[in-house]
């Protein structure tokens, strides 16, 4: 009875020995008398009771470490870097994961010896360049770092999958100089755009100015033509009412001079209405009258009409 129950607890035993779970994003590394035998992956997995071993379990998941190093450019200016890095096993294939559980004694070499590779690269780079450039190339640094540190995680079984520059700043002493020479620039900046746009508000102003000068003397050109043809149609309605005055008169056997002595005296008491106060000199006359009667039948004349004073005898022969 005792031997029964005590075999019953060395099978229980066993297959509780037997039995191993491998997480997920994980892979199980098996060995046997100290010598890679198999991997195992995640889930419920068995294994030979005492003899097999799990050596290591390796995460296959995205795993990331941060650094802060020091580079020296080609014009001696110290460059301080913060950088985070992110990496994972390539795959999960049997090969990778012996590269992976092999290469190094322990995950800290790992990350050690990926950090100082990775500075190396940076340092060498930042090397062949000059202080004012490294700012610019952020891109190029990473591209770079990728290019020469594929090759070597890639034998590690190990994948760079980014490398991320945070920061970069330089000493103290160089860092205020160039913050006055991005102000020095600004400054420049700034006065060219107030010159530019001085320039542009005087140019709009001209141009405006002169548009303006354009448009008043457009106004005056045509006012001055409307007032010019306002006067000559006034001369030839004038000429016409008096030509239809003296047509009148002609027909009704009265002397022609008549209608320009009205015009004298319709004159006088135009000026003596608008006058406003102003004192006005006038040849009143008989000889005075005679003359501009004179001037106005010259006028008419040019016109065409006939108004040549007569005397009383031809007056009494029509």
């Amino acid at each position: 009875m005792i031997g029964s129950i005590v075999w019953v607890v060395v099978a229980v035993a066993a297959i509780a020995l037997s039995l191993v779970t491998i997480n997920q994003g994980h892979i199980g590394v098996v060995t046997m008398f100290g010598k890679y035998r198999r991997v195992l992956k995640p889930g419920l997995n068995f294994k030979i009771p005492f003899l097999e071993v799990i050596f290591r379990k390796i995460s296959t998941q995205n795993r990331s470490v941060e650094l802060e190093f020091q580079a020296v450019t080609q014009d001696q200016a110290n460059v301080y870097f913060k950088a985070m890095i992110l990496y994972h096993v390539t795959d999960d294939a049997e090969e990778t994961i012996k590269k992976v559980a092999f290469k190094f004694i322990s995950e800290r070499d790992l990350m050690q010896t990926l950090a100082r590779t990775i500075e190396g690269n940076i340092r060498s780079f930042v090397a062949t360049k000059r202080q004012s450039e490294v700012l610019a190339l952020r891109r190029e640094i990473v591209e770079y770092v990728k290019i020469e540190v594929d090759q070597t995680l890639d034998d590690w079984g190990y994948h760079l999958q980014d490398l991320q520059i945070n920061d970069i700043t330089f000493d103290k002493a160089i860092m205020e100089s160039m913050s006055r020479v991005v102000a020095s620039h600004n400054m420049k900046a700034a006065a060219e755009n107030e010159g530019q746009a001085l320039l542009i508000t005087k140019t709009r102003a001209a141009e405006a100015e002169g548009n303006s000068i354009k448009i008043s003397a457009e106004a005056e050109r045509q006012a001055a033509q409307l007032r010019g043809q306002g006067v000559a149609l006034f001369r030839e309605e004038v000429a016409k009412g008096m030509s239809e005055a003296a047509e009148q008169m002609k027909r009704a056997n009265l002397d022609i001079n008549i209608i320009l002595f009205s015009m004298w005296t319709e004159a006088i008491k135009n000026f003596a209405e608008s006058g406003k106060g102003n004192v006005m000199f006038l040849d009143g006359s008989p000889n005075g009258m005679e003359g501009t009667l004179k001037k106005l039948m010259a006028l008419m004349q040019m016109n065409g009409e006939d108004f040549t004073p007569r005397s009383k005898d031809d007056q009494y022969k029509q």
